[in-house]
């Protein structure tokens, strides 16, 4: 009877991991790690794309900003959690940069991270403050700036983000000196930006967009291979005079290493359905950015090309951070 007993015990076990091991993910409350502080690009599409996960599964999908180190802190806080598919990272193009800009890293973007799918691109735009009130075209930066080496700087949202390495790039193809100054992200950034602390800017179109149209930032070019429906009359980065400098930001999501296959496909077919819904091409409209969903192997295939591109910046401006 005994045995009979222990048996029955046994299988009732052996039934209830097996009924909790099949539930379907998720089960309870997701954490998107943003490693920007909150009112940057990255909340911008983050926080809708959250909102949109907890109507569709059924959990909350929480947005929990972790800012710090060009995005690195946040980054590095998320490799250490369990890939169990309840830790994601809202990462970005700025990710891709930190591989060869930071000397020592304490986690590996492709190592510790599975790709999910780019959730939104969104053209750089080089915007300067109005009281460079002869500045009005990018012409007249390059004029400027040849004749008054070190007077102008540029605010970035952090050492390491696209901010930073665009400037860097603009600086080694037209042999310009402007003064690099980090923040520690887009949002207290744009706030010196607006109020003159910061001369200038290569900033993501989605947060500079609504500031150009109100007057307080000079749009001088687009650093996109072609102008944008949203503002038509400004001119490319190419068209301006410098061939060839392109600067696209984009944002994306990855689950960590190790989490099953199973919740990366479930995550990737919810976003895109998500990414396919009026309210979100709005928002992403308004931002003048283009939706993404790419499969987690074709990402991963983009996210290694950004690498070794922004490796080749970064070797051509000798930037570096030790860390």
């Amino acid at each position: 009877m005994q045995t009979t007993r222990r048996f029955m015990l046994a299988l009732t076990l052996a039934l209830l991991a097996a009924a909790a091991h099949g539930q379907e993910w998720p089960v309870k409350p997701v954490r998107i790690i943003n490693p920007f502080p909150a009112g940057g690009g990255t909340d911008t599409f983050a926080r809708p794309l959250a909102a949109k996960l907890t109507q569709a599964l059924g959990q909350q999908f929480l947005i929990e900003n972790q800012g710090g180190a060009g995005g690195t802190l946040g980054a590095a806080n998320a490799a250490k959690a369990l890939p169990d598919g309840y830790t994601l990272l809202m990462g970005a193009v700025h990710h891709t940069i930190a591989e060869s800009l930071y000397t020592k890293l304490p986690y590996r973007l492709e190592r510790d991270f599975i790709p999910v799918t780019l959730i939104a691109s969104v053209p750089q735009v080089i915007v300067i403050h109005p009281k460079h009130g002869t500045i009005k075209m990018l012409k007249d930066l390059l004029d400027y700036a040849k004749a008054n080496p070190g007077k102008l700087n540029f605010g970035s949202a952090g050492n390491g983000t696209a901010h930073h390495l665009a400037g860097e790039l603009f600086k080694t193809m037209t042999g310009v000196d402007l003064v690099h100054v980090p923040y520690k992200g887009a949002g207290p950034l744009m706030v010196d930006l607006i109020a003159g602390q910061v001369d200038m800017a290569f900033d993501g179109m989605g947060t500079s967009s609504n500031q150009i149209r109100a007057g307080k930032l000079v749009a001088l070019a687009v650093a996109a291979g072609a102008r944008t429906s949203v503002f038509p009359n400004m001119p490319t980065v190419n068209e301006a005079g410098v061939p060839g400098y392109e600067v696209t930001t984009w944002y994306a999501i990855w689950a960590l290493r190790g989490t099953p296959t199973s919740v990366v496909d479930r995550l990737y077919l919810e976003i895109v359905k998500i990414l396919q819904q009026p309210d979100i091409k709005e928002i992403w409209a308004s931002q003048v950015a283009t939706a993404g969903g790419q499969r987690p192997t074709e990402f991963g295939q983009f996210v290694s090309s950004e690498i070794t591109k922004w490796s080749k910046v970064v070797k051509d401006s000798g930037a570096k951070i030790d860390n």
